[in-house]
Order: C-alpha cells, then structure tokens, then sequence
C-alpha cells in the first residue's frame, strides 16, 4: 500500500495532544487493512521520523439518532505512534 493510502488523517483531541506532551505519542486514523508494520513505513517516510512502536484499535461503529431513524457509523482504525524523543511530527 501508498504511505497515502496508509493514514488518513490525524486524530486532534485533548486526549491525543496530552498523549504527545507526554510520551511523544501521535495518533493517526488508518486504512482497517494496514498492518503495524506497513503503519510503521508510512509513518517515517512520511514524517521523516524515526518510529519505536505502533498500536493499533479497531473501533467499533456507534449508533447515532437522527429525525429519520437510526445509523450505525462505519469502523475505524486506530493507530498510536510512538515516535523517538528527538523526533518531532507537526500536525499544524
């Protein structure tokens, strides 16, 4: 797979900056297909980085109400970065 098609997009809540401020740990939405290691590749070719360790979580899709009835949303990878404390990602 393309490092592209790899991460989608960046995750950019409290949770995730606290996770960055404290253990240089970056948190990426992926393709449900990717493993850690091809998460692993995107990463540093992407970034320029140099990567310790990925985790990754399948989420589940919740339900959501709206005036027309009930959706289920789709599921979502989830992978956590943790990157060399020398190195640095900027999301901004």
């Amino acid at each position: 797979m393309e490092p592209t098609t790899v991460i989608r997009k960046p995750i950019v809540t409290e949770k995730a900056t606290a996770a960055i401020d404290v253990g240089n740990q970056f948190t990426f939405e992926v393709d449900r297909r990717a493993t850690k290691t091809e998460i692993k590749e995107a990463v540093q070719s992407l970034f320029k980085v140099r990567v310790i360790g990925v985790k990754t979580q399948n989420r589940k899709g919740e339900m959501r109400g709206f005036k027309y009835g009930y959706v289920t949303l789709p599921l979502v990878k989830i992978a956590l970065v943790c990157v060399h404390p020398e190195d640095k990602i900027e999301l901004a």
